[in-house]
């Protein structure tokens, strides 16, 4: 079981995670978490060799996974060494992925350091690699021994980071019910308090935590969690292929309106939810690079994507705020009526 630690004294947290095998830790950065966050943090392990990757979704790959292992058998890595992988999402997940695979798995420690990372990628235990276009192709399920939440780096990230990672907490607030989405929605995210967000952070954590316990290896529940992100997965994935990447979490906010809208066409979810919705993923988010030339490439992502069951398009939905239904199959006339729908409420 992670043991998950909320604070913002992390360089204290991180010794205290350690312990003894401080001596033996490798440290795994991005070049913006190398800038902004290692330096208050590499008292822990002064001496530690570091990996450097390049920072983007776009370079969480095989590539940059074997360059990791490469590293590490250069510094002399063994079975008793500690990755401590410092960063957002692509950080934890390469350098989960990396770690997992490394002698047949090594110990990891991730440190989040953006929002998107700490209420996602950094907590579950799944690691993974994009491949051939496809988010999170290839990976293990594999736990870091320790996750430190922060809320301290957050001010070095741009807006849309933060933004990014605020639509997974939008998600789990549609997951939890009424009462959490709605206090979400009053978030102003130009104006937080690093503690209350903080506190906001961990019940967002704690409640997919909560998930993965009842079902660490999605054969059911967990399944909830990919609210969003069939359709979420394919604009990232478009977007990709087209040579103009958006953050993650725009593709989710995106994908979780465009899932909202199927809800009530097939499910009777609250219209006004969605409008709601719709104005706040307008305001923050803004609209997708996306025409209806494009559904056909959509659809063909969805059909690939990982939930997909023989070449059918698989979501998570809900019938109302905390009333989740998993394993729903879809059909493209919906998918593209809703597409429609989310484009028309975004002023696309």
């Amino acid at each position: 079981m992670q043991n998950i630690r909320y604070t913002n004294d992390v360089a204290a947290a991180l010794g205290d995670a350690l312990g003894a095998d401080a001596a033996r830790v490798v440290w795994i950065v991005d070049e913006n978490s190398a800038r902004h966050v290692l330096p208050a943090l590499r008292c822990v392990a002064p001496d530690a060799p570091v990996v450097t990757l390049a920072a983007g979704d776009d370079h969480k790959t095989l590539e940059a996974a074997r360059a990791v292992w490469d590293a590490m058998e250069a510094a002399g890595a063994t079975r008793q060494s500690v990755a401590v992988n410092v960063g957002g999402g692509m950080v934890t997940d390469l350098g989960g992925f990396a770690a997992a695979a490394f002698k047949r798995g090594i110990r990891f420690v991730n440190v989040a350091t953006t929002l998107l990372g700490a209420v996602d990628a950094a907590v579950g235990g799944k690691v993974g690699v994009n491949y051939h276009g496809l988010k999170n192709e290839i990976g293990f399920f594999a736990e870091a021994s320790d996750v430190i939440i922060s809320t301290r780096f957050f001010a070095t990230l741009p807006d849309r980071e933060l933004a990014s990672g605020f639509a997974e907490m939008l998600k789990h607030g549609l997951l939890m019910g009424a009462t959490a989405f709605d206090a979400l929605l009053d978030v102003d995210l130009k104006a937080y308090d690093d503690e209350a967000l903080l506190q906001q952070v961990r019940a967002s954590v704690e409640y997919k935590l909560g998930v993965v316990r009842d079902d660490p290896r999605e054969q059911g529940v967990r399944r909830a969690l990919n609210l969003g992100h069939t359709v979420g997965h394919a604009l990232e994935a478009l977007a990709l292929r087209q040579g103009a990447p958006v953050p993650h979490g725009y593709a989710v906010a995106w994908g979780l309106l465009a899932e909202t809208v199927i809800s009530h066409l097939t499910l009777q979810f609250s219209s006004e939810l969605v409008y709601r919705l719709g104005h706040f993923v307008r305001d923050v988010y803004g609209v997708p690079a996306v025409t209806c030339d494009d559904y056909p490439a959509l659809l063909e992502l969805m059909r690939h994507d990982k939930k997909s069951r023989a070449g059918e398009i698989n979501c998570t939905l809900l019938a109302a705020c905390g009333d989740v239904r998993i394993d729903q199959t879809v059909n493209a006339e919906d998918v593209r009526a809703a597409l429609d729908i989310t484009r028309d409420l975004l002023g696309s």
